[in-house]
């Protein structure tokens, strides 16, 4: 038989970083139904799935311990906006806590795991990184990467060589999976805001650095997103903004969408 070539009306975005992109917010009946046209690559076994295949995308996205994030309506608020013939499919890696650093393929392995990360890790086979690039090469086999979607920095606030840091991981995804920035934008969120109560509002001046450092990126603002008392995390109705905010900067960057035969 003829391999299928990758139907290039499935956009697939890629998504990683800590808690807040695997997201903490209660899922409520709102978020247990979703249009087929958005569907998730799983990247773990557990809740009724398996690595490397497509379920509608309904969350928990990224893990067993996840509950609803940012990809959830940035995902939904795509296939609304998009031709009928356009699919969203999502890969979404994240590590609650977790510093840069375990995303970095050179430095991953001696990271100090805190106790409640070792099974989130474990579930990505030990390698996050790894994982998200194995599963965009899947990926790849039936859609075309249009863009990574990113939400970490509270762990290393405070930390100027952060932007650099990001930089490398991201560039070398693209040349992992063999793409381009041109063509692959990084979206970047930001942390609760101080005025929030957020523990680590002061990151964001850094996060805001990143288009500094990475042409090809941009940032997706929190301000007026709650957080649910612990200083860190949003609440449910937060991310739902949260990932139509990251929707809306997409579609500015892409324009309008053509339907390819």
């Amino acid at each position: 038989m003829a391999k299928m070539l990758p139907d290039p009306n499935f956009h697939i975005y890629l998504a990683f970083g800590q808690s807040n992109m695997e997201g903490q917010g209660p899922i409520e009946n709102q978020d247990k139904t979703v249009d087929k046209r958005f569907q998730v690559l799983s990247p773990f076994n557990g809740n009724g799935r398996q690595i490397g295949e497509w379920y509608d995308a309904i969350p928990p996205l990224a893990n067993c311990d996840g509950m609803l994030g940012p990809v959830d309506y940035f995902g939904r608020t795509l296939v609304k906006k998009l031709p009928q013939e356009i699919k969203i499919g999502v890969i979404v890696v994240a590590i609650a806590g977790c510093d840069i650093q375990l995303f970095e393929k050179d430095n991953y392995k001696s990271y100090p795991l805190q106790s409640f990360m070792i099974n989130r890790v474990n579930s990505y086979g030990g390698n996050p990184y790894g994982r998200l690039i194995d599963m965009g090469k899947k990926a790849q086999e039936v859609g075309v990467i249009k863009g990574i979607l990113f939400h970490q920095g509270e762990t290393n606030t405070g930390q100027q060589n952060w932007p650099n840091r990001v930089k490398n991981v991201y560039y070398n995804i693209l040349k992992d999976l063999g793409l381009k920035a041109d063509d692959v934008p990084f979206l970047a969120g930001e942390v609760v805001q101080s005025n929030e109560g957020g523990q680590c509002g002061s990151m964001n001046s850094i996060i805001q650095q990143l288009p500094k450092v990475i042409p090809s990126a941009h940032v997706i603002f929190s301000q007026g997103l709650g957080q649910q008392g612990d200083g860190l995390h949003f609440t449910s109705a937060a991310y739902r903004t949260l990932g139509q905010r990251y929707a809306e900067e997409m579609l500015k960057i892409i324009g309008d969408v053509e339907v390819k035969n």
